[in-house]
């Protein structure tokens, strides 16, 4: 054989080695599927992405998942535990970190009470994950102080479906029945940039005939698509809808027998909705009356509709009760239980719909159950096999944890897959009580804003490692298999869990095998509660996932929901009167313009996972702020510039960007990144009284130019 042939056949063997990954895109709530296929070219490794077909995406992928891979292989991942010595962080062993834990964490229930340790979760975390965090705090610590950060992304729109259909569920209908709706509204919900892949649905709606409304202060990539655009004062959202209604109810487009057969509380809001003047909300929403009016007789004469919301309307002090607005629409309408007719909350993170409904919300036990319920509570417990006397009553939202923490009462925190130095709001606050605990443990992949504060960090698998279930945005249970070897000292989130239990005397609790049958005891909790996964199992969930409520293992799951009756007792959806709301802080003499916030295509979340992917972080390499011309000229602010926003709070240094896509009294920065440039840092304090979602979509700032101190 010639040396040529020889040095050709070589270098074929080396080119040849090739692995292919089955797995989900670990971002938004669409959960799109993929294959990942990794080659070796002689000693290095490249990646290619090939989209998978999947009942919810179609076999689709955006920007964000042909490149989630990037930060799971990124050399700045933790891979063994590391401790804060002298201000530095050194590795040690996972021996040491746990021996670590026990001594902290037993000390300082003994000085300060059981309460004094707190849980603090993420939205990103699988079913099981997310349910034996819950057992966790009650069980393995017996804290009553666990919350999550799908407090900031969901709480409005759940507790709205709840208490208006009696269930919270995403979605009530398949996202396949969108292109059969004959009118659409998207109040606050950029998806053409945050869940990119669930576009084509809306425009087979379009080319179908659908009439499409859209609520947003900004034009963006979405309201593009739509007919109608009705470009609200941020935080009116409310108002908006009552001068909707008020046109649906005296023009006649009730359907009058759904009101009387399915719904109470019509009655109540009619009345209410007579006091209401059309020209006050037009003052009140600066959307002129004619577009309101337009807007109401298009959903209202249309055959079928969908409503759909997301944090622009959902993020506000009074979230909940905008939302409610938007049900009562449904409602009054009977737009809902039929094809193409129904609601949905574009769920943010990818696990943000099953997060919340197995214990990591503080008055919540697995199933979707209250626990402060005593017949779920004794159900709970029995499961868990410990005395209901014994499982802890209510906390407080995420926001309430840091607050506590500056009174006290909240001395160390575990933190699992989340960054609440920049994801809450009022972040300046945030960080110092970071800096007041105790003790401080964070698990995570990489070094976060939070871990900065940390005195342990503990290194966990990426979802290419990691086997678990995630529930997508429309109620749909998947099954996400590991696929990747991980190195020897990463464990998985749920497996932290149990060595922490076990040094601190609770393994009895905790000793599972994997995660499949941590899942067969979360059906078992869940069994009979509204989120019923009794019936789901691996071997079900691994041909296309499977919709809940699924009580039995011979069901497979209603698509559309509602389709007869709701959850409350009665069968009848609540239809409630909401007043005109105006946020306490808004724009004023001081701080004159009306900041909101929100995302960019190419990061998620706090950017901790998209800031270590090469391909997303040079799409997108810092923030800025949205600002048109007019109102910049107004403030001597240049496009392209280095800018200071400040608001009552703190302020941040970003760069400006023109746009005349946004309203002149209104500016808008993304929330994903951290220090100087985090926006949070200038984001009020103030909670939704009912869901306790803090109002990020408005606070008061003032802008102005950068100026350079070393120039005279």
């Amino acid at each position: 054989m010639s040396d040529l042939l020889k040095h050709f056949r070589t270098k074929q063997q080396a080119v040849g080695s090739e692995k292919v990954y089955h797995t989900q895109c670990p971002y938004c709530s669409m959960q799109c599927k993929m294959e990942l296929i990794e080659q070796r070219v002689v000693e290095r490794k490249r990646f290619k992405v090939v989209p998978k077909n999947n009942p919810t995406s179609e076999g689709r992928l955006c920007i964000k998942g042909m490149n989630a891979h990037q930060h799971a292989v990124n050399k700045e991942r933790i891979t063994q535990p590391l401790m804060k010595k002298n201000g530095e962080f050194v590795p040690v062993s996972w021996e040491d970190a746990l021996q670590f834990i026990k001594e902290r964490f037993t000390a300082i229930q003994h000085e300060d009470g059981l309460n004094a340790l707190s849980v603090y979760g993420g939205g990103s975390l699988t079913n099981e994950e997310a349910y034996l965090l819950g057992k966790f705090a009650r069980v393995g610590l017996k804290t009553k102080y666990i919350d999550y950060n799908g407090r900031f992304c969901m709480s409005a729109a759940a507790t709205a479906a709840n208490q208006a259909f009696g269930m919270d569920r995403g979605l009530t209908n398949k996202l396949s029945e969108i292109p059969y709706s004959k009118c659409i509204i998207l109040a606050g919900t950029n998806i053409a940039e945050c869940q990119p892949t669930i576009m084509p649905y809306f425009q087979k709606a379009k080319e179908n005939g659908a009439y499409i409304i859209a609520i947003d202060p900004r034009e963006t990539a979405t309201t593009k698509m739509a007919d109608l655009h009705l470009k609200v004062r941020p935080g009116m959202d409310a108002s908006l809808i009552n001068g909707m209604l008020k046109t649906v109810v005296e023009e006649g487009y009730v359907d009058q027998a759904f009101i009387e057969t399915r719904t109470n509380g019509f009655d109540e809001l009619k009345t209410h909705l007579e006091a209401i003047d059309l020209k006050e909300i037009e003052a009140l929403t600066g959307v002129s009356l004619t577009l309101i009016q337009k807007a109401a007789q298009e959903y209202g004469k249309a055959g079928s509709g969908m409503i759909f919301t997301a944090r622009g309307v959902e993020q506000q002090t009074d979230g909940y009760m905008t939302v409610r607005n938007l049900l009562n629409m449904l409602l009054v309408t009977g737009k809902i239980g039929k094809i193409g007719s129904g609601y949905g909350a574009i769920t943010g993170q990818g696990n943000g719909q099953g997060g919340r409904e197995h214990g990591q919300k503080a008055d919540q036990l697995p199933g979707y159950r209250s626990i402060e319920n005593i017949e779920h509570r004794h159900y709970i417990a029995d499961i868990w096999g410990i005395p209901e006397s014994e499982l802890p009553r209510k906390g407080v939202s995420a926001y309430e944890m840091m607050e506590k923490i500056h009174e006290g009462e909240i001395t160390a925190m575990l933190v699992l897959g989340s960054n609440p130095v920049v994801s809450n709001p009022n972040a300046l606050f945030v960080e110092e009580a970071m800096k007041k605990l105790k003790c401080l443990v964070v698990v995570d992949l990489f070094l976060s804003e939070t871990g900065k504060y940390a005195d342990l960090i503990l290194p966990t698998s990426s979802y290419l490692e990691n086997t678990g279930t995630m529930t997508n945005l429309e109620g749909r249970v998947t099954l996400r298999e590991a696929a990747k070897p991980r190195s020897n000292e990463v464990k998985h989130d749920w497996e932290i869990l149990c060595e922490i239990a076990r040094v601190l005397g609770k393994e009895k609790y905790f000793s599972y095998e994997s995660s499949e049958e941590i899942f067969n005891e979360l059906r078992l909790a869940s069994r009979g509660g509204i989120a019923d996964y009794y019936g789901i199992t691996y071997e079900k969930l691994r041909n296309n996932g499977v919709y809940w409520p699924c009580p039995s293992v011979e069901e497979e799951g209603k698509g559309r929901i509602f389709e007869e009756s709701f959850a409350h007792k009665d069968g009848k959806g609540v239809i409630i009167p909401v007043e005109n709301y105006v946020p306490k802080e808004h724009a004023n003499e001081e701080y004159p313009l009306n900041l909101t916030t929100g995302r960019v295509m190419s990061h998620y979340l706090t950017g901790v996972q998209t800031r270590r992917s090469p391909t997303l972080e040079a799409r997108n390499i810092e923030a800025f702020v949205e600002i048109h011309p007019n109102t910049a000229k107004k403030f001597k602010v240049k496009d392209k510039a280095l800018v200071k926003v400040e608001s009552i709070r703190g302020s941040i240094v970003v760069r400006s960007k023109f746009t005349e896509s946004i309203r002149e009294d209104t500016v808008f920065v993304p929330f994903h990144w951290g220090d100087n440039q985090c926006v949070n840092r200038l984001t009020s304090e103030e909670l939704d009284p009912t869901c306790k979602m803090p109002g990020f979509k408005v606070c008061a700032v003032t802008i102005s130019p950068l100026v350079d101190l070393t120039l005279n």
